[in-house]
């Protein structure tokens, strides 16, 4: 009953504070909507017009440029294998396969010449129709801008400017959500419940907090979001971490947490973890950023971002020890992914040169390692490349989401200048897993939310829309209807605030379902000095050989600095040539080659060649899931003096890349030499 009477209360006292609208101040926000809705209505007609003649030009380049050229490449495959048949079967296989072909050519004739015809009756209308669909677009967004400006007309800007109310609108939507119900059955349940209850009820700052990150997460098909879950896993939080109440970025983070696992979030650990737990533990997975977090591991930008932000690095299916590795993996193998200037493929361009499009060796996936272990050992198509995207973007503690389109899956990722989609088209191409559903509303949420205070309008008006039992609209495109009033409000004042905005342009596109892209892509520089590339000898006769020390080399190398101190050579999955090495030895004789190496996935091997001798040693390379680690020492006979060591990569199937931090040789002693 308590909680009953506070929401009645809430919303007898709060619906006398809400502005009262005049009539024709409405009527005037309405006529714009319809005049809008109309726009809209004559852009579809006139691009559907334009569609019609576009594909009569593009039957015909379909005839031309793809049935008729298939056709005669189909031709002159027939007449090869006729030419060349030697048995009877073969001649007749090689003429039915000719006259097939023959027949389709003679089809694909027929249908370009009736093409043809359609194209040139139709043809002469196409710079009208190009026109209309100029004019039918610019007369929408005159009649996008008309209410704007009719919704500031409304006299609503000071309301919806001012925070007077905001700490009642937000309670009162908590007990919205929560049900008043369901609270009171919490809080009877412990002491220690009612308190949790009380202490949020009696926050103005945690529960403006909450509404502006959107509320906690819902269980699908669910009716009200579980606020006894999110209060519980907030106070476990506090419980183990005196760091999360003392506010900033961590009591941010702890809020985020909560509200993101009140639903739980499936765990997805190695298949042959059979004992692992069937949730993400939202305790561990707090503590596990804290101390990623202090520890100076994530993103330099984690500090500044917001509950909503931080959301959307807690939600991952990864257990945390391969948050840990996707870290140290990507410091150790491609350190220049986590340095880059060029903050849209930081992380995230792991994809771009690691993760192979194709699914032919996914079959080799092993139990022991975790889901994305195994897409950067083995690769695959545009879901596991996505989703290894988003994983490392998390690990590193950047906010990102699924962004599907039609037939492929790609991301958007947070930078510090906006949202930007990832491995896919740009914006309008897609959804979001979110509230925001189309992926325009979700790019809209977030470039009003940069806006910082002024963003507060758009939430205050859907905050008394829910007062008004308004459904909530999270976007101007995700419904088949014009929100209700409050709503409208809300979503149009953001179309205000961001009128000025610019999206940023998707990256990627072409590596969708592609392995390389010929986009040149900016690369920070690293410049290899005398100190990296010293080849030192100690006084056991060990020569230590910096990986960079190299003085020639194939495209396929890169030089990167280590995060054990000086530079590493890159070898690029897909990189041709050689490197190769001057070593003075001491002495001359056998001695043990070990290379310390990162490596992604397996089946590669370093052939060596030594003083013009070709092949004297393979070097196979360990699978270390981007760990460092050591090769198996290998025998070579160096000569006194001057040597020079050649370094080639073979591998058993798709050339993968790898990375060396040194190579090492060590004198064998005559007991351990190999006969």
């Amino acid at each position: 009953m308590e909680y009953t009477r506070m929401m009645e209360d809430l919303e007898s006292e709060l619906s006398r504070e809400i502005p009262q609208i005049s009539n024709s101040d409405k009527s005037a926000y309405f006529k714009a909507l319809e005049k809008e809705e109309a726009a809209k209505e004559e852009v579809k007609e006139a691009e559907k017009a334009l569609g019609e003649i576009k594909r009569a030009e593009a039957l015909v380049g379909h005839a031309k440029n793809h049935w008729i050229k298939k056709a005669d490449q189909g031709i002159a495959k027939a007449k090869e294998a006729l030419k060349n048949a030697k048995t009877s079967a073969e001649r007749s296989e090689a003429k039915a396969e000719l006259k097939k072909w023959e027949e389709n050519r003679e089809a694909g004739v027929e249908a370009l010449e009736e093409r043809s015809k359609n194209w040139e009756a139709v043809k002469g209308d196409l710079p009208e129709a190009q026109a209309e669909v100029k004019a039918a677009k610019e007369a929408l967004a005159r009649a996008s801008r008309n209410v704007v400006e009719a919704t500031r007309d409304l006299g609503l800007e000071d309301f919806l400017a001012s925070d007077e109310l905001d700490g009642k609108l937000a309670r009162y939507l908590a007990l919205k959500e929560a049900t008043p119900a369901a609270l009171a059955e919490y809080a009877a349940q412990s002491k220690a419940h009612q308190k949790q209850v009380e202490a949020m009820l009696s926050s103005d700052g945690m529960l403006i907090q909450m509404a502006v990150a959107d509320g906690p997460r819902k269980e699908h098909r669910a009716d009200h979001p579980d606020y006894g879950r999110m209060l519980e896993i907030y106070t476990d939080i506090m419980k183990a971490s005196d760091k999360a109440s003392q506010g900033g970025t961590l009591q941010r983070l702890a809020l985020a947490i909560a509200l993101e696992h009140a639903a739980p979030h499936k765990l997805r650990p190695a298949k042959a973890d059979t004992d692992a737990p069937e949730y993400v533990d939202p305790v561990k997975r707090y503590l596990h950023f804290e101390k990623a977090y202090l520890g100076g591991e994530l993103d330099p930008h984690f500090g500044d971002l917001t509950v909503w932000d931080l959301r959307m690095v807690v939600d991952g299916e990864e257990p945390e020890e391969i948050l840990a590795w996707g870290r140290e993996m990507l410091r150790n193998y491609r350190p220049d992914h986590i340095t880059t200037s060029d903050h849209r493929w930081r992380y995230v361009g792991l994809v771009r040169t690691d993760i192979r499009y194709g699914s032919q060796d996914n079959k080799y996936d092993r139990e022991d390692l975790q889901f994305f272990q195994n897409i950067l050992k083995n690769g695959g198509i545009c879901g596991r490349r996505a989703f290894i995207g988003r994983f490392i973007l998390r690990a590193f503690g950047n906010p990102t989401t699924a962004r599907p389109q039609r037939g492929h899956a790609a991301l958007v990722r947070w930078t510090p200048d906006g949202w930007v989609p990832v491995l896919g088209a740009g914006w309008s191409s897609g959804w979001t897993k979110t509230p925001y559903d189309r992926d325009l509303d979700f790019l809209a949420t977030t470039q009003a939310r940069a806006l910082g205070d002024k963003y507060m309008q758009v939430k205050r008006a859907h905050w008394v829309g829910d007062l008004l039992d308004e459904p909530r609209t999270w976007g101007l495109l995700n419904n088949r209807k014009q929100p209700e009033f409050w709503n409208g409000v809300a979503l149009y004042t953001q179309r205000g605030l961001i009128a000025d905005s610019k999206a940023l342009g998707a990256v990627g596109e072409e590596l969708g379902e592609a392995n390389f892209s010929d986009v040149v892509y900016k690369t920070d520089t690293t410049e290899v000095t005398e100190a990296d590339r010293k080849i030192n000898v100690d006084e056991r006769g060990i020569i230590t050989i910096p990986a960079a020390a190299t003085k020639s080399s194939g495209g396929g190398v890169l030089f990167m600095p280590s995060v054990l101190g000086g530079k590493q050579l890159h070898y690029k999955r897909g990189g041709k040539g050689d490197f190769e090495y001057k070593v003075e030895a001491p002495e001359s004789g056998p001695y043990a080659l070990v290379a310390k190496v990162a490596t992604p996935s397996w089946k590669q091997n370093l052939v060596v060649s030594l003083n013009g001798k070709e092949s004297a040693a393979t070097i196979p390379l360990p699978h270390t899931v981007g760990m460092w680690d050591h090769t198996k020492p290998v025998q070579v006979e160096l000569k006194r003096g001057m040597n020079t060591l050649r370094f080639s990569h073979t591998t058993d199937g798709y050339a993968k890349g790898f990375t060396i931090k040194e190579f090492q040789l060590a004198p064998i002693p005559a007991h351990a030499r190999v006969k």
